[in-house]
């Protein structure tokens, strides 16, 4: 199993459009891959799903923000970070790096370029959607 934890894109894109971030939690589901999230993430997943340009999607797919919110959080572990590194442009991916670095995975799953551009931080490797789903064939 492999430990990852999934940036808010990476969610938010499974829950609204499927595609390659569905397919990850539906291996978490599987129990293929154990996600990881911490309170700062679902704040920042509860705040982008509950934006207006977001509103007629959910509708679409026939959720809401609460019922999505409960879907994650019932996939996910919840860890409190201790260490709180500054090290992208935006604090929120310092977020996604505490949350990982607390839960000592072995990925991040993101589609938010600064994040992408490490390609690796200490012994965490940073994947692409596609990147995980590949990974996650070969092991």
């Amino acid at each position: 199993m492999i430990r990852a934890v999934a940036d808010t894109n990476i969610i938010v894109s499974a829950f609204l459009w499927g595609g390659n971030p569905r397919t990850i939690l539906d291996a978490a589901r599987r129990e293929t891959v154990m996600l990881f999230t911490s309170a700062a993430l679902i704040a920042e997943l509860e705040d982008v799903l509950a934006r207006a340009k977001f509103a007629k999607r959910i509708t679409e797919v026939g959720s809401s923000v609460n019922e999505m919110l409960g879907d994650y959080l019932a996939l996910a572990q919840l860890v409190r970070p201790t260490e709180h590194p500054a090290i992208v442009r935006d604090p929120d991916d310092d977020h996604v790096i505490a949350c990982a670095l607390e839960a000592q995975v072995e990925a991040i799953v993101s589609s938010d370029a600064d994040l992408l551009t490490l390609g690796r931080y200490r012994n965490i490797d940073i994947l692409s959607a596609a990147q995980m789903l590949l990974r996650l064939s070969t092991s």
